[in-house]
């Protein structure tokens, strides 16, 4: 299972982190790791077994739940779908078990989502409020999101961020993008016509801090940048970004894409055109509004 931390924030502030690195880490070996950064410890959990460390949450003033095996790290079998849902539900199942047996002081928690909650959408941009995909996302959004709701019952604040795709270079989908344009290659997927809704990493980070502490934030929001764009915009606007005019466009069509990935393809075709307007009704500012903003920081600087 996929790990967690803590950190301090502000003085006397402690927050868990689930699925993250860094700070104060859950892990099932706490004794192998080690920090040389002031205010970063581990501490033990199992999510199998449904225990954590004790003292951390009588400490603790918020949680970020990220935990969760990674969608696009391997083929979907029949096993491995299973492990990308019970990573999930049972990680939160085992916060709601701890928030409900540990005397503590915990005010909010704020959880991942993803806007793979969303069916395919060509016509308008997905609000907060639609109903879910039929398909595996979907079904894991809606398990993910039913397991991590009944923080409200224990009189906590809770915040669900349905996330687009992050770009950092730190990890995650964007190095994947930058691979074959530092070879001159921008492959174009399928029609080069869906939709990716994206945000920053940066304004990722800022956004769930903003969630976690501020008074007036509750429910679900969607943790996308508000200028969406399409695949091709998206990978010839990276090519300029990373090549200037040295690079070829090379359309990769959807039996190529179904042929590598399997059941993953569907991740990869879906147009997912997300709103974030109601980021702006709560007044947060980004800032990297456009791909151009986030493509001039990861790439040239």
């Amino acid at each position: 299972m996929r790990e967690g931390i803590f950190f301090i924030i502000y003085p006397m502030d402690t927050v868990i982190i689930t699925g993250g690195t860094g700070l104060i880490i859950f892990t099932r070996e706490p004794r192998s790791h080690r920090s040389s950064v002031p205010g970063i410890s581990y501490a033990a959990w199992n999510i199998d077994e449904q225990s954590a460390n004790e003292e951390s949450f009588r400490t603790a003033k918020y949680v970020i739940h990220l935990a969760g095996a990674g969608v696009a790290d391997k083929p979907w079998t029949a096993k491995r779908k299973k492990e990308i849902v019970e990573s999930r539900t049972k990680s939160s199942a085992l916060l709601i078990r701890a928030m409900e047996s540990i005397p503590n002081e915990i005010v909010s928690v704020v959880s991942a989502s993803a806007i793979g909650w969303y069916k395919q959408n060509l016509s308008h941009q997905s609000i907060e409020t639609e109903p879910p995909a039929e398909d595996f996302l979907g079904e894991t959004c809606i398990a993910w999101e039913n397991a991590i709701k009944p923080v409200s019952e224990l009189g906590k604040k809770l915040v669900i961020l349905r996330t687009g795709i992050v770009l950092s270079n730190e990890g995650g989908a964007f190095p994947s993008f930058k691979k074959p344009v530092q070879y001159g290659i921008a492959g174009i997927l399928g029609s080069g016509k869906q939709m990716i809704s994206w945000i920053h990493i940066e304004d990722l980070c800022r956004l769930y801090m903003e969630a976690m502490v501020n008074p007036s934030w509750s429910g679900i929001y969607n943790a996308v940048a508000p200028n969406p764009v399409n695949n091709r915009n998206f990978t010839i606007g990276l090519a300029k970004k990373m090549k200037g005019s040295f690079f070829i466009p090379i359309p990769v069509p959807n039996f190529i894409l179904r042929m590598m990935l399997g059941d993953r393809s569907e991740e990869v075709l879906k147009s997912s055109n997300v709103s974030s307007n109601k980021l702006k009704q709560q007044g947060f500012q980004f800032i990297y509004p456009t791909i151009d903003t986030a493509f001039r920081d990861l790439v040239e600087h």
